[in-house]
């Protein structure tokens, strides 16, 4: 089984707007003026957008491959294929046995990974810069060539199944949270779980397996990104080599609906006995990066001022100064193609009740919108979160997934490289605003959000049931 990671960077979620010629392919070295990562772009003639980002500091490489599909995009009644596929993709092709893929990692002294989102699936391989051009002939391989046998379709429905058992079906909390998503994404395919329903994977065939496969897995539906020691010159050629032969494919548009407008509050509530501890999480409809540039860059810097450590609001007046809370928090997370999400949570100290708590931070994002932020916060934020972007330099995967993340769903590298200057014009006006616009309990953006309460299960009631 593969083992899918979220990445967890929050600075940017940002697509890069190729250039085509009538060349077999067309080389645009990009170098911001000062830019975070310097990254160097080109296109092949296939429509097969690549992005480097140079880092010479060890001769390793990170390989990602960044397909433009993702559990959004399935056909109703088959919740999950993305996800299913993804782990499809380590059983062979014609040329190579199931497993072998990644046997063939290992054996080069590298490691190789895989992870599903709602927009995207990405498959990467972090290895020494001398064995780049197998990867590379490998990951071509399987995009135009898998071949997995008819016992191995069988059994890893079996394994998404039994992966959907233990990480949902016996989780109440992420049980309960896929309910709460659920429910605020009305009319929206986010709605749906990337790992899929339970009744739908059993119902798959290998016929919905092929054409989802033939629908979108395209050079012209990707992305490659090569983080490490090496540069677009060195690369093209591999490039050329390897996916440059093949085909593009027409792909489908993909139409997606609009989250359905609503006036009433949604709350739930789960009693467990799993739970040990009471605690509530809400969920807020929020905008996507990409197409609330301005909105989104003001949100990361309420996150920050909110919720950005130990001496943030949340934590240094409901945890440290009132003593009524263990812990609390604020996230936000644009990084999706169509809409974004506001979480809030938080959890009681001794003697204290989750009612009680929910107000005191219901006070805590009035007083945003009543009296907004200062400058000084304002301004400690951005220098936090610019020197999250520099940081980002020292690693290999990490520009990889920033990027990866950020070309599957509508940005572009312009706001990758430009981000520390763009969150730098952040004012405290834009931060009160976007927390009217988007967190007001009079007024909300487009539907309200969606409250959950967890309690632990009294041990009189279980008896009861």
């Amino acid at each position: 089984m593969v083992k899918r990671q979220r990445p967890s960077n929050r600075y940017v979620i940002l697509t890069l707007t190729a250039l085509m010629t009538g060349l077999f392919f067309f080389v645009l070295p990009f170098v911001a003026q000062a830019g975070v990562f310097n990254a160097q772009k080109f296109t092949l003639k296939n429509g097969l957008e690549v992005v480097v980002i140079p880092n010479h500091r060890a001769p390793v490489v990170t390989h990602m491959l960044w397909y433009r599909v993702g559990a959004a995009d399935e056909l109703p009644g088959l919740s999950g294929m993305a996800h299913y596929f993804e782990h499809l993709m380590f059983k062979g092709t014609k040329k190579l046995e199931p497993g072998e893929f990644s046997r063939t990692v290992k054996k080069l002294g590298g490691n190789d990974n895989a992870f599903t989102g709602q927009d995207y699936t990405a498959y990467f391989q972090s290895i020494s810069v001398e064995h780049l051009g197998r990867m590379m002939k490998m990951e071509a391989d399987r995009m135009q060539n898998l071949n997995p046998p008819e016992a191995d379709f069988i059994s890893e429905k079996k394994v998404v199944l039994e992966e959907r058992r233990q990480r949902t079906e016996n989780d109440p909390r992420g049980l309960f949270t896929e309910q709460m998503r659920s429910s605020l994404f009305v009319n929206h395919p986010y709605a749906i779980p990337t790992i899929g329903w339970m009744d739908e994977i059993k119902t798959y065939e290998w016929e919905d397996v092929k054409s989802f496969y033939e629908t979108w897995y395209a050079p012209n539906n990707a992305v490659l990104i090569v983080s490490g020691d090496i540069t677009a010159k060195e690369l093209k050629p591999l490039a050329q080599k390897t996916y440059g032969k093949i085909k593009a494919k027409k792909l489908p548009e993909r139409m997606r609906p609009k989250v359905a407008s609503a006036i009433g509050e949604t709350k739930m509530t789960l009693e467990h006995k799993a739970i040990h501890q009471p605690y509530f999480q809400r969920l807020y409809l929020a905008p996507a990066s990409s197409k609330f540039k301005e909105d989104a860059l003001a949100l990361y810097v309420l996150e920050e001022i909110v919720s950005g450590g130990p001496t943030a609001r949340l934590y240094k007046n409901l945890v440290v100064e009132q003593k009524k809370a263990v812990s609390v928090g604020m996230s936000y997370s644009g990084d999706s193609l169509d809409y974004g999400t506001i979480w809030f949570s938080a959890t009681p100290a001794t003697g204290v009740s989750v009612e009680n708590l929910e107000h005191l931070v219901d006070q805590e994002i009035v007083k945003v919108i009543k009296d907004g932020v200062t400058e000084d916060e304002v301004k400690d934020a951005i220098q936090r979160l610019q020197d999250q972007a520099i940081y980002a330099r020292d690693s290999l995967a990490g520009p990889a997934m920033i990027f990866g993340h950020a070309l599957t769903t509508g940005s572009t590298i312009d706001d990758i490289e430009n981000w520390p200057e763009d969150i730098a014009r952040v004012t405290a006006e834009q931060v009160q605003e976007v927390t009217q616009k988007y967190l007001s309990p009079y007024n909300p953006w487009i539907r309200p959000p969606v409250t959950g309460y967890v309690f632990p299960l009294d041990g009189e009631e279980e008896k009861k049931k």
